[in-house]
């Protein structure tokens, strides 16, 4: 008997229960669904598309070395495994759960349907701390740290040969240039991993913030976590051996940083966990009050402008330059920019959501659509943040350093006028010219913007911010600790409700 093992989100051989479980009864055939209309979307881009080319190649490398292979089949997934079904009599199929965008679901309802009426038995399987059918947050992170302390799965030792051929992997005609971004594959994986808890992770905790030092400092695992090439489990579980072998030493920053990134894989559980919860969230405010506070056409001029990095705030627009160009930034800079399109820019979160997306290599949907509305203000839990582009500047880069090396017309810039170039006597050599003016006034746009969100925040629906505090919320213990954010050994205590979450305790990976 013949079972599909359907990869998705989890491009890996190692700690994979789906293949794990398939590989113990009987032949397996490795399935991967390339799906053009998935690609077309408008949150998908060549710069994603690239990188899952990378780490498919890698899967397949390995899946070979198991006497396997990864069969490859581009078009409509109920249409492509009908075809398969043809041809391969499997009364099974198994794959991971997948927290992915509205199309994925509804893609995945419409598999159910044909996998029900063909008499195939389809299970999926969680690979993460995400619960399915969660009915509230009590009890959730002691559900998800259970799940990262069990043993890891190791790869079948052989799989039986497949005969099928893959179809030719078609080619993106839209154009991403995206000349830094990372190499997909779990080698990559594997070395980033490494890397960090032996040499870059010690500063992770100090450095994180930072445009420039975090690219180094952060583990740079997001885009693998997010097609799976390597597992949480297996991160987290590296991370606490590394973390057992600091204790008791040295006090040179690696006890800290290490306990921070454990968080931050918990933090990640926990927002996949709202998409899962309430898929709506990619398209409609999550706290229903706040719909229709932005108009939902944004100003085309103040979005392309945002989006090119030309809205003369210069440090804003060298994060917006180097994520084009790299497809990643540290998670501070990602707050800032969406806060300054959502507050001083006044752009609804789902247009520029959208771009995000798009130039984020490491897009995963739960922790993206969760993070916009957080950021932007419409969640109605989380204390509004609205950060300062010209301070965040002076902050993370007062060398200007960074701010130089993506905005190179204001080379000739005093460094104390740098991030307020207008502030300078001869900003009229510049602004204007080689370089914008700004857009809006920083500091009325963001008094304007205060005033408006507070106002509503303090006339929402009582009952529909409670309703938001017992799905998604966090959970805070007696001792004011957020209980996503425990390690296994810490003292159990009663946890407690809380509202708010910080914004800076998220996902610096």
């Amino acid at each position: 008997m013949t079972t599909l093992v359907w990869f998705k989100r989890d491009l890996r051989i190692t700690d994979h229960p789906a293949l794990a479980w398939a590989a113990a009864k009987d032949a397996v055939l490795p399935v991967y669904l390339l799906e053009p209309e998935y690609w077309a979307l408008p949150d998908m881009s060549g710069r994603q598309y690239a990188f899952l080319q990378e780490c498919l190649s890698s899967l397949r490398r390995d899946l070979r070395g198991l006497g396997s292979d990864l069969v490859i089949r581009v078009g409509d997934a109920v249409e492509t495994l009908d075809q398969l079904h043809r041809t391969v009599a499997f009364t099974q199929m198994i794959s991971h759960e997948e927290t992915g965008n509205a199309w994925t679901f509804a893609r995945d309802k419409s598999v159910a349907l044909w996998a029900r009426a063909q008499g195939i038995e389809w299970t999926e399987m969680p690979q993460c701390g995400v619960v399915r059918r969660l009915d509230g947050r009590d009890g959730w992170a002691k559900h998800r740290n259970r799940f990262v302390s069990q043993p890891q799965l190791d790869p079948p030792r052989a799989l039986p040969p497949v005969s099928l051929a893959s179809d030719p992997v078609p080619v993106l005609t839209a154009q991403d240039p995206c000349p830094d971004r990372q190499k997909g594959g779990r080698e990559h994986a594997m070395s980033h991993l490494g890397g960090f808890l032996a040499e870059r992770g010690r500063t992770y905790r100090k450095d994180m913030s930072s445009p420039l030092d975090g690219a180094i400092a952060c583990s740079r695992l997001s885009p693998h976590l997010a097609l799976g090439t390597v597992s949480v489990r297996e991160v987290s579980q590296a991370c606490a051996a590394r973390q057992r072998e600091v204790k008791g030493g040295p006090r040179d920053g690696w006890a800290g940083s290490l306990k921070s990134f454990q968080s931050r894989l918990a933090w990640r559980d926990h927002f996949m966990q709202k998409l899962e919860d309430e898929p709506a969230l990619e398209y409609r405010c999550l706290h229903r009050a706040y719909e229709g506070m932005r108009p939902l056409e944004p100003d085309r001029t103040r979005l392309a402008a945002w989006e090119a990095g030309e809205t003369g705030m210069p440090f804003l627009d060298a994060c917006m330059r180097s994520l084009k160009a790299t497809g990643w930034l540290n998670f501070r800079m990602r707050a800032m920019v969406v806060a300054v399109a959502s507050y001083h820019l006044w752009l609804d979160w789902r247009s520029t959501g959208r771009h995000l997306a798009r130039m984020f290599t490491d897009y995963e949907p739960g922790i993206h659509w969760s993070q916009m509305q957080m950021q932007s203000g419409t969640t109605g839990i989380n204390t509004p943040r609205i950060y300062n582009p010209i301070k965040q500047g002076g902050d993370q880069d007062p060398t200007g350093v960074f701010t130089r090396r993506w905005v190179p017309e204001l080379a000739m810039v005093p460094d104390q006028h740098l991030h307020a170039p207008w502030m300078w006597d001869g900003a009229g050599q510049v602004l204007g010219k080689t370089y914008p003016m700004p857009i809006v006034d920083v500091a009325q746009a963001a008094r304007v913007a205060r005033q408006r969100i507070f106002s509503l925040r303090g006339s929402a629906d009582r009952t529909e911010t409670q309703r938001v505090i017992h799905k998604h919320a966090s959970r805070k213990d007696s001792a004011g600790h957020f209980v996503n954010d425990r390690i296994a050994d810490k003292p159990k205590r009663k946890p407690r409700r809380s509202a708010p979450e910080d914004s800076q305790l998220k996902l610096d990976l």
